[in-house]
C-alpha cells in the first residue's frame, strides 16, 4: 500500500509494511467462469461465440430517445432509494396484468442481481440453510457464501424439473430459502401451473421463503410465463430489464413482495447502491407498451435452428424459456468437450460453471443466426 506525501521538490513515496490483509469470505468465492469465457473471447481471433448471456439486439430506439430526453431533462440526481413513483406503479401494473400477481410493495433496484444481493442480506442469517435447484445461476451459491448461508442443492437431473418430492427431499430438516430460477439459466426449465403451487405449499409448510430470480419471463416460447408470487403472498420476486429490452449495462431490476421485507431491502439499498441510475429510471416508463413481439418470435426460431441442428447427435432438454441449452457432453466431461471447442474457436462455457456436476456445457443462442449455424456445424463435427 503506498501513499504519496507532497513535499515539493522532494516528493517521496512511503511504504506501509503491514501485510495486505483480505476477507476470509473471499476465499470461499471463484472468479466467474461465465467472467473466464468472456475473456477467452477477447483472447481468440474471430471466434464463433455462444457464451454470452446477454442479448444481440440493441435497446428499442424509443427508449434510447427517452433516455436521452431524461439527461437532458435534469434527471441525474438521487431518486427515492425506492425508485420513482410512476416506474414502480407501472412494475406493479405488469405484474398484476401479465402474472395475476399483485405485491404488496414494489421497489426499483440496480438490476436484477441487486435485488438478489439485497434480500440475501435481508433475510438469511449465518447457517442458514437456501434450497437452489442445480443446475442453477452462478450468483446464488456464491451469495450464500458472502452471508454465511449454507447452500442445499436440490439436484434436478435429467429433466431440470423441480418435482414436489425433490424438493421435499433438500428441504431435509428445513430451510429458510427456497429459489426459483424460471426461466431457468442455464437450462431454459419453466415450472407452471400446479408445480408452482405445490412448491409454495411445501415452502409455506416449511416456513421458508421463496426468491423468484424472474429476469427471463420474456423469454417463454411455449406459453406464457407464470410466477410463483400468483401462489404465495411471502414470495419475493426478483425481474428486470436487462433481457426483454436489450439493456444488460443499464443496470436496471426490481423486486416485489411483502412490504415488510422490501421496507428492510430499502434500507440496505440506502447503505449500498442508493438508487437504481436515475436518467435510466425516467427512460423504461414507456417499456412495458413496446412491442417486442417480434424479438420473441426471432429467439424462438434461433432456439428451434440450433435445437433442431444438433437432435441427431446430442441429448438435451428443449429449452421452454431463456436463450440456453444445456447438453450434454460427449464423452461425460463438460469442461473437456469445451477445451475441445476452444481448438476449434468456439466458445461455450462448462457446466460445471452451473453445476456441482460436471456432465453438460452451455450454449448461448442469443447471437446472430449465421454465428448459430457456424456454431451448430463445429459442435456436430467434435461430437
Amino acid at each position: 500500500m503506498r501513499f504519496r506525501r507532497a513535499c515539493g521538490r522532494n516528493d517521496r513515496q512511503i511504504t506501509v509494511k503491514n501485510p495486505l490483509r483480505i476477507a476470509e469470505r473471499m476465499k470461499m468465492i471463484d472468479a466467474s467462469g461465465i467472467r473466464k469465457a468472456f475473456d477467452l473471447a477477447h483472447a481468440i481471433e474471430d471466434p464463433v461465440n455462444l457464451s454470452i448471456g446477454q442479448p444481440d439486439f440493441d435497446v428499442p430506439e424509443e427508449i434510447r430517445e427517452a433516455a436521452i430526453r431524461a439527461i437532458r431533462a435534469g434527471h441525474s440526481r438521487y431518486t427515492l432509494t425506492q425508485g420513482i413513483d410512476a416506474l414502480r406503479r407501472e412494475i406493479r401494473r405488469h405484474l398484476e396484468e401479465e402474472k395475476g400477481y399483485s405485491p404488496e410493495e414494489v421497489i426499483v433496484t440496480s438490476g436484477a442481481a441487486g435485488g438478489i444481493m439485497l434480500s440475501f442480506l435481508a433475510l438469511l442469517n449465518p447457517g442458514d440453510r437456501v434450497v437452489i435447484p442445480d443446475p442453477y445461476f452462478v450468483i446464488y451459491k456464491h451469495l450464500c457464501r458472502v452471508v454465511g448461508a449454507e447452500p442445499v442443492y436440490l439436484d434436478t437431473y435429467p429433466d431440470f424439473e423441480i418435482t414436489g418430492e425433490r424438493l421435499e427431499r433438500a428441504m431435509g430438516k428445513g430451510a429458510a430459502m427456497v429459489i426459483i430460477n424460471s426461466p431457468c439459466n442455464p437450462t431454459g426449465a419453466v415450472p407452471r401451473g400446479a408445480r408452482l403451487r405445490e412448491i409454495a405449499a411445501i415452502a409455506a409448510r416449511a416456513g421458508a421463503y421463496i426468491l423468484s430470480d424472474e429476469v427471463y419471463d420474456f423469454f417463454c416460447y411455449d406459453g406464457p410465463h407464470e410466477s410463483v408470487g400468483a401462489s404465495s403472498r411471502d414470495a419475493l420476486v426478483v425481474g428486470g430489464y436487462s433481457k426483454a429490452f436489450g439493456m444488460p449495462g443499464w443496470r436496471l431490476g426490481y423486486a416485489a413482495g411483502p412490504r415488510e421485507i422490501l421496507a428492510e431491502m430499502t434500507k440496505l439499498q440506502q447503505y449500498s447502491f442508493i438508487c437504481a441510475p436515475a436518467p435510466l429510471q425516467h427512460a423504461v416508463l414507456d417499456a412495458y407498451r413496446i412491442d417486442m413481439r417480434p424479438v420473441l418470435d426471432a429467439y424462438r426460431r434461433k432456439r428451434d435452428l440450433l435445437c433442431d441442428g444438433l437432435a441427431e447427435k446430442f441429448r438435451f432438454v428443449r429449452p421452454e424459456g431463456a436463450f440456453y441449452l444445456f447438453p450434454e457432453a460427449p464423452g461425460g466431461s463438460g469442461a473437456e468437450f469445451v477445451r475441445r471447442a476452444v481448438e476449434e474457436k468456439l466458445i461455450l462455457v462448462p457446466g460445471s460453471v452451473f453445476s456441482e456436476r460436471d456432465t453438460h456445457f452451455r450454449i448461448s443462442f442469443a447471437a446472430p443466426d449465421d454465428t448459430l449455424r457456424q456454431g451448430v456445424e463445429i459442435l456436430n463435427r467434435l461430437a
